[in-house]
C-alpha cells in the first residue's frame, strides 16, 4: 500500500477518537425535541421568487451543511441563472473558467486546473469531451469536464463541495461539482415551462433560436411522477484577431541566424546582453525578441445543440422512492479557421532585415522591414460531434426509523468525433513584407509587397486530413447504510468505478498537391472581416473547401493504429462517516468525521510502432477527514476542515505507446503508466455572519498541502531512429517547415511525480439585499466575491479573482448586471521557441439580465452576455520579463430576447 510521505495530519486521529468514544452518552428525548424547536425557530424561510429566490435556497443550502459548500439553484423550473453552467459557477468565490469561442468551457477551483475537479450528474461521476481551437486545449482525452456540452436549463441545482466528507467520492482535490437534473417529486403535480429566446450577436449580425420545453407531473395519490424536458439551441461565432503564434529569436529558433545584417538600418537602441550563436558572437538583432507567425486569424463556428432529461419515481409508501433517471445531449460544431502568416521560424538564415524599429526595451522589435519572406495562408476546416447520453437507477429504502438504505447504479458515455481538414497555401517565391506594431501592441500593420490575394501566386500542398474519437465511459455502483436519530447519524458505504478511455486516429492519404492554388481558393468569404476588430485585419485569400472535396479529396478515413490507446481505471472504495450535534453553553456543535479507504487499478495499452503494448499498475489511499460546523450564535457559523484528498493522473497521460510530435516546436511528448496520484492535505478555516435575512459575510482561508505533482520531465536528444519510418509516413509531418528529427535534438517530455507545492489563499463573500434603503432603493441588492490565492508554478491559477452583482427585482420585473474579474494567468511554465512562459491576460466580463411578467405565467426575458465585447488575449514572457502577444481576438456581444410561460 502506498501511502504519502506528507501526510501531517497525525492530530486528526485523536480527535476521531475522542469524538467516537463521546457519542456514548445518550440525550433525552427532552432535549432532543427542545433542539428541534430552537432549530426551526432559527430558520425564517424567506418567500421570494426569480432571482433572489435562487440566492436564497443556495444560501440555505450553505449555511446548514457540516463542510464547507456552494450552492446554485434554479430560480424556477427549468429556469437556470445563466445561459451556461461554467458561467454560473464562475460567480461562486474560487471560481474561474476558461472559454471556448466566447462561451464557458472548463473551470479553474482555488488556483488548481479542471482535471482538479470532480464532477457529478445526479449522484454518478460522468464524462463529457468536446474539441476545440488549438489555444482552446484541443480534444480534451482527460479527466477535465467540458460544461458546454450541456444546456443550463437541463438542471435545477448545481453544489460545489470545497471540502469534502467521507462519503464524497475521491478525485477531486480542488472540489466535486455536483449537478443534479430536475425530479418530478421536487415539486409534485403538473407543472409545464416552455421558453423561446432569439440570440444576436453584433459581430456575425446572426440572431439564432434557443428553446427550452419541460413538463411534470405526479399521479396516483403522488405514488407515482415523470419528468421530462428538451433544450435547443444553435449559436453562430465570429473570433476575428491577430496572432503571432509565439515571439522568438534566431539565436532561439533553431534555424539559424539572419542571412545578412550588414546593412541592416536599425533604429533604437538593443539591449540584449552579449548575443552568441553556436558560441560565436554575432549581430545584436539576431537576439531580438520577433514574432514568429504574424498573422491576421479568423475562426468561426456554427454550433447546434440539443439535450433531452427524463426522469421516472416511484414511492408505493413512505418508506421507499426509486428513481431513474436519463439524460442524453449532442453538441455539434462546424469550425473554419483561416489565418495568412510570413514565415519567420526556422526560416531566418533564408532572411535579410532591410530596417528594423526596437522597442523601447529594447528587447523586441517593434516593427521592420524584410526580404526573402515566404507567406502561407492556413485554412481549416473541423467538424465534430459530441455524443453523452446517461441512465442512472437509484433507491431510497427506510429499513426502520432509523436505518436507511440508498442504493444506485449508473452509466454515462462520452464519444467526441472531431474530423479536421487542413490545407496550407504557400507563395511560390519570396518577398518583402513590413510589420508595424507602432500604432498597436496587439496588432501589427503588413504590408506584402506583392498581390497577396492573386492565386497563381500560390501553390496548395500538405493537406492534413485528420480524424480523432475519443470514447470516455463510466459505470458506477453504490451502496449505502445509514443510522439515523434526531441528533446524530452513521454512515457506511461501498462504490465501484469503471472508467475508461478509448482514443483513436484516421487519416486520409494520398493527397495531390497542386503547383497553383487556382481553381481551389477564394477570398476570405467575409466581406465585412475586421470590421470591428480593434485594429486593422487586411482581407486575405484561403482554401475552398467545396472546391477540393469535389475535385481533389478521396474521403476514406485508413486508421492510424499506432497513435492508438486505451487506459481502463477500476476503483473500489468502502468509507464509514459520523454526523453528530452537541450542545456546548449555548452553542451547538455539528460535526462530520470519516474514513475513506479506495484502491485503484489501471491497465494502459497502447503501441510501439504496431506492436501492442499493455501495462498495469495498482495503488491505494486512505483518506481521512473531519468537519466541524460551530453555531456560534444565531447568526454566525465557524467552521474547520481536515482532510486528505486525492486527484488521479490524467488517463491520456498514462498512454505507453507511441509518442506525439510536434514537428515545428521540435517537442516530444510521452506517457508514463506509473503515474502515481497527486495527494493533498487540506486545512479549511472559516466564518460566516448571517447578519440579516437573505445576508451573508464570510471569510475563508483554505491551506492544500499538494505532497507530490506530476510534471514534466525534460531531455534534448535527437529521436530514436526506430521512430522516423512512422515520421516520414506521418502526414502532419512537413519537411519544408519542420525541424529536421535527423539532425535536431528535440525536447523530450515525459510526466513524472515531482516535488509537491502549497495552494492558500482566502475567499471573501459579501451578500444582502437593501431593503432598509427608502424608495425603489429597498428592492436592490449586492452578491459579491474576491479570491486569493498564492501557489507554486501551477498553470491557470490567477492570484486575484471577484464577482460583483447588482440586482434590482420586485415583483412584476427586475434586473441584474454581473462582473466576473481575473488576473493574468500562466498556461505553460516550460514555453516553447525560447520563451520563459506562456499566459493568458485576466478578462473583465459584464453581463445583464432583465425579466418582466406579463401575467401569472408569461414572462418577457432580456439578456446581454459581454456587454463591453471583452477581448481575448493571449502572451508569452520572452527571457520572463516581457509581455509579447501571441493572440487577441474578440467574439462580439451577445443579445438575447425571449418570452417564457410556465404553470
Amino acid at each position: 500500500m502506498k501511502t504519502s510521505k506528507r501526510f501531517t495530519l497525525r492530530p486528526l486521529n485523536y480527535i476521531i477518537s475522542a469524538l467516537l468514544i463521546s457519542t456514548t452518552a445518550q440525550i433525552s428525548a427532552e432535549e432532543a425535541e427542545q433542539k428541534n424547536i430552537k432549530k426551526k425557530s432559527e430558520i425564517e424561510l424567506i418567500e421570494v421568487t426569480g432571482f433572489r429566490s435562487s440566492l436564497n435556497k443556495s444560501l440555505a443550502t450553505k449555511r446548514f451543511e457540516v463542510n464547507t459548500t456552494e450552492s446554485i439553484a434554479a430560480e424556477d423550473i427549468g429556469k437556470f441563472p445563466d445561459l451556461n453552467i461554467a458561467e454560473s459557477l464562475q460567480r461562486i468565490p474560487g471560481v474561474a473558467i476558461s472559454r471556448e469561442g466566447g462561451e464557458g468551457r472548463q473551470i479553474t477551483l482555488r488556483g488548481l486546473g479542471p482535471s482538479f475537479t470532480r464532477s457529478t450528474l445526479n449522484g454518478m461521476e460522468v464524462p463529457a469531451s468536446t474539441d476545440g481551437t488549438d489555444s482552446g486545449g484541443g480534444v480534451n482525452g482527460g479527466r477535465a469536464f467540458d460544461f458546454n456540452v450541456f444546456a443550463s436549463e437541463l438542471f435545477n441545482r448545481v453544489d460545489i463541495q470545497k471540502s469534502p466528507t467521507a462519503a464524497t467520492e475521491e478525485g477531486g482535490i480542488a472540489g466535486t461539482v455536483d449537478m443534479y437534473s430536475a425530479k418530478p417529486f421536487d415539486s409534485p403535480g403538473l407543472h409545464v415551462a416552455a421558453s423561446a429566446q432569439a440570440g444576436y450577436n453584433d459581430l456575425t449580425e446572426e440572431t439564432d433560436p434557443r428553446m427550452v420545453f419541460m413538463i411534470s407531473n405526479t399521479f396516483a395519490d403522488d405514488t407515482f411522477g415523470a419528468l421530462f424536458s428538451v433544450a435547443k439551441s444553435e449559436r453562430t461565432v465570429r473570433q476575428e484577431g491577430f496572432g503571432t503564434v509565439r515571439w522568438t529569436t534566431p539565436v532561439k529558433d533553431g534555424g539559424g541566424v539572419y542571412a545578412d545584417t550588414s546593412n541592416t538600418d536599425v533604429i533604437g537602441t538593443a539591449d540584449v546582453g552579449n548575443c552568441e550563436f553556436e558560441g560565436e558572437q554575432v549581430d545584436d538583432v539576431n537576439c531580438l525578441w520577433t514574432p514568429r507567425l504574424p498573422r491576421p486569424d479568423f475562426f468561426g463556428n456554427e454550433q447546434d445543440r440539443l439535450g433531452f432529461t427524463g426522469s421516472l419515481q416511484y414511492a408505493p409508501n413512505d418508506d421507499l422512492v426509486i428513481t431513474f433517471d436519463t439524460l442524453h445531449s449532442t453538441l455539434d460544431n462546424s469550425r473554419t479557421m483561416y489565418n495568412f502568416f510570413e514565415m519567420f521560424r526556422n526560416t531566418f538564415s533564408e532572411i535579410t532585415p532591410d530596417s528594423i524599429t526596437v522597442a523601447e526595451n529594447g528587447k523586441q522589435i517593434q516593427a521592420g522591414t524584410f526580404s526573402g519572406v515566404k507567406s502561407r495562408a492556413e485554412s481549416r476546416q473541423q467538424v465534430s460531434k459530441t455524443k453523452f447520453k446517461q441512465y442512472v437507477l437509484s433507491g431510497k429504502y427506510h429499513l426502520s426509523d432509523y436505518l436507511k438504505l440508498d442504493a444506485m447504479i449508473g452509466t454515462a458515455e462520452s464519444n467526441a468525433r472531431s474530423e479536421q481538414y487542413r490545407y496550407n497555401m504557400t507563395s511560390n517565391t519570396p518577398h518583402t513584407v513590413s510589420i508595424d506594431f507602432g500604432n498597436s501592441a496587439n496588432t501589427a500593420v503588413m504590408d506584402y509587397g506583392y498581390d497577396n490575394l492573386d492565386a497563381s501566386s500560390f501553390n496548395l500542398t500538405d493537406g492534413r486530413l485528420r480524424a480523432t474519437d475519443v470514447l470516455r465511459k463510466n459505470d458506477t455502483a453504490k451502496l449505502d447504510l445509514t443510522y439515523e436519530t434526531d441528533f446524530m447519524s452513521i454512515k457506511g458505504g461501498v462504490a465501484y468505478n469503471d472508467r475508461t478511455v478509448n482514443y483513436d486516429e484516421s487519416q486520409i492519404n494520398g493527397f495531390p498537391d497542386q503547383e497553383s492554388a487556382v481553381g481551389f481558393s477564394q477570398l476570405m468569404p467575409y466581406d465585412d472581416y475586421g470590421s470591428g476588430y480593434d485594429g486593422t485585419l487586411p482581407q486575405f485569400i484561403v482554401a475552398d473547401f467545396d472546391a477540393i472535396e469535389s475535385q481533389l479529396l478521396n474521403k476514406e478515413w485508413t486508421a492510424r493504429s499506432a497513435q492508438s490507446w486505451e487506459v481502463e481505471e477500476e476503483t473500489i472504495a468502502a468509507y464509514i462517516q459520523s454526523d453528530f450535534e452537541y450542545e456546548i453553553s449555548d452553542m451547538l456543535l455539528r460535526t462530520n468525521v470519516g474514513l475513506r479507504y479506495v484502491k485503484t487499478e489501471t491497465t494502459s495499452t497502447g503501441f510501439i510502432q504496431s506492436d501492442p503494448v499493455e501495462i498495469e499498475n495498482s495503488y491505494d489511499n486512505v483518506l481521512p477527514v473531519l468537519n466541524l460546523a460551530l453555531d456560534a450564535t444565531q447568526d454566525v457559523v465557524v467552521r474547520l476542515g481536515l482532510s486528505k484528498t486525492m486527484t488521479r493522473p490524467s488517463l491520456g497521460s498514462l498512454n505507453p505507446g507511441n509518442p506525439s510530435f510536434s514537428y515545428l516546436n521540435g517537442t516530444v511528448s510521452a506517457g508514463n503508466p506509473f503515474l502515481d496520484p497527486f495527494t493533498s492535505t487540506n486545512t479549511d478555516l472559516g466564518i460566516e455572519w448571517y447578519f440579516d435575512e437573505e445576508s451573508l459575510l464570510a471569510l475563508t482561508g483554505f491551506y492544500k498541502d499538494i505532497g507530490t505533482f506530476i510534471t514534466s520531465s525534460t531531455e534534448e536528444k535527437l529521436v530514436d531512429p526506430a521512430y522516423l519510418p512512422f515520421i516520414d509516413n506521418d502526414p502532419q509531418y512537413d519537411p519544408s517547415s519542420a525541424l529536421d528529427p535527423r539532425t535536431t535534438p528535440y525536447t523530450h517530455y515525459v510526466p513524472v511525480n515531482g516535488k509537491g507545492t502549497v495552494v492558500k489563499g482566502i475567499e471573501l463573500i459579501y451578500q444582502q439585499p437593501f431593503s432598509f434603503l427608502p424608495g425603489l432603493l429597498k428592492n436592490t441588492g449586492i452578491v459579491s466575491n474576491y479570491t486569493h490565492v498564492s501557489a507554486g508554478e501551477i498553470t491557470g491559477l490567477s492570484k486575484n479573482s471577484y464577482n460583483f452583482t447588482l440586482y434590482y427585482e420586485e415583483e412584476n420585473y427586475g434586473a441584474r448586471v454581473s462582473m466576473n474579474k481575473r488576473d493574468n494567468y500562466i498556461t505553460d511554465y516550460t514555453g516553447s521557441n525560447g520563451n520563459a512562459e506562456e499566459a493568458t491576460t485576466g478578462p473583465a466580463h459584464y453581463d445583464l439580465s432583465a425579466f418582466y411578467n406579463l401575467n401569472d405565467n408569461v414572462t418577457v426575458t432580456f439578456e446581454a452576455i459581454n456587454l463591453t465585447d471583452e477581448y481575448e488575449r493571449l502572451y508569452t514572457t520572452g527571457d520572463g520579463t516581457l509581455n509579447l502577444p501571441r493572440e487577441y481576438n474578440h467574439t462580439g456581444r451577445q443579445f438575447f430576447l425571449g418570452i417564457r410561460y410556465s404553470m
